[in-house]
């Protein structure tokens, strides 16, 4: 039995579908990141999961408990649950004490509080600031004292909305160190949002891609990510490379797309001859060489590069194949390659590296 379960929920506001039909499972102990771009309804689906809103239509289930039966049905379970808000909130009062006063408002004997609390800030490393007022922290450490606060009730759901926005990447890296700590010694159940997707697969078991109030693809990191279900999912996720085509010829699993300009990319799908798809090819998947190669590789295209952009220890090598590609690139190949605007280049990839969906 899952520990939350959502069966056909739907919200509205002004008429206006915001979540439609949103049916999902989270299991006891398990990591859940919700992406999707800005406005897709991440943070009203919180919302609904940690009871603070009624939806539209739809079930939610606690533990398999309907949790629209009883207000008082209700109150257990949101006390069962924890939400840290994107913007951190703290008090004016010193970090200790806005730790506290989630254990003061429940009643806990002010001996368990002073343990509970200290070993809190031990945790999120600010033992050594617990009289410091709140107020004064960055935006990083307020953050944590957020999660302190919803952590040291021991809740069984802890619901992360963005937990790393707009924040420096120290304090990112900082917060993500936390949060991993917090599955490591806890076992907490996590849903989060957030639209860092390398965020997403760093920290969860799972994930649910949401995009215009619809999860259109639910998985682990890896199948959302290289097997992306729709041009839509493929798109948010960073697949820069989506190539309109036909399947031309098929044979025991092995395609030719027919992306026209008389070139085939050669593929592994079992899509029927005269089936518009998509070849989606991920940028790191393509080699770079300045001449022609002999490999395993099924697909060698050449052509000229229109641009070259430093990503960091990375390059990002745009190509005029007769068709646009993508290619990242280690910074010490871009140098070695000496690729640069105008260069002549063959950009090769193995038929296992496309994935092909077909066309809406």
């Amino acid at each position: 039995m899952p520990l939350i379960e959502t069966v056909d929920l739907c919200q509205k506001y002004g008429g206006q579908d915001i979540l439609k039909n949103i049916n999902l499972k989270v299991d006891k102990g398990e990591v859940f990141a919700l992406i999707g771009p800005t406005g897709a309804g991440k943070t009203t689906l919180l919302r609904l999961i940690d009871l603070l809103e009624m939806p539209t239509s739809g079930k939610i289930y606690f533990a398999g408990r309907d949790a629209s039966k009883f207000n008082k049905v209700r109150f257990e379970m949101r006390r069962r649950m924890a939400f840290v808000l994107q913007k951190p909130v703290v008090f004016n009062a010193s970090i200790y004490d806005n730790i506290a006063c989630a254990l003061r408002w429940r009643g806990e004997k002010r001996g368990d509080i002073k343990q509970k609390v200290n070993n809190i800030l031990e945790l999120v490393g600010l033992s050594n600031y617990k009289g410091s007022n709140a107020k004064t922290l960055s935006g990083g450490e307020a953050q944590r004292v957020a999660i302190a606060r919803a952590v040291v009730t021991e809740p069984e759901v802890l619901l992360l909305d963005e937990p790393t926005a707009n924040l420096d990447p120290l304090s990112v890296a900082k917060i993500e160190e936390l949060i991993t700590s917090i599955i490591r010694q806890y076992g907490t159940t996590i849903i989060m949002a957030t639209h860092d997707m390398s965020q997403g697969q760093r920290l969860a078991s799972r994930i649910g891609v949401l995009i215009n109030g619809e999860i259109i693809q639910a998985g682990d990191s890896r199948e959302v990510f290289t097997s992306p279900r729709s041009r839509e999912v493929a798109e948010f996720v960073g697949v820069d490379n989506i190539i309109d085509g036909i399947i031309a010829s098929g044979e025991e699993g092995m395609v030719g797309v027919d992306i026209g300009g008389n070139k085939i990319i050669e593929a592994i799908s079992n899509y029927p001859i005269g089936e518009g798809v998509c070849a989606c090819v991920r940028p790191e998947d393509i080699t770079l060489t300045l001449a022609k190669t002999t490999s395993s590789a099924r697909n060698s295209f050449i052509g000229r590069i229109t641009r070259v952009v430093s990503l960091g220890p990375l390059s990002r090598v745009e190509i005029d194949c007769g068709f646009r590609l993508v290619a990242l690139v280690t910074k010490r190949s871009a140098e070695e390659l000496a690729l640069e605007k105008g260069k002549q280049v063959y950009a090769t990839f193995k038929a296992t590296a496309v994935h092909v969906i077909r066309r809406n």
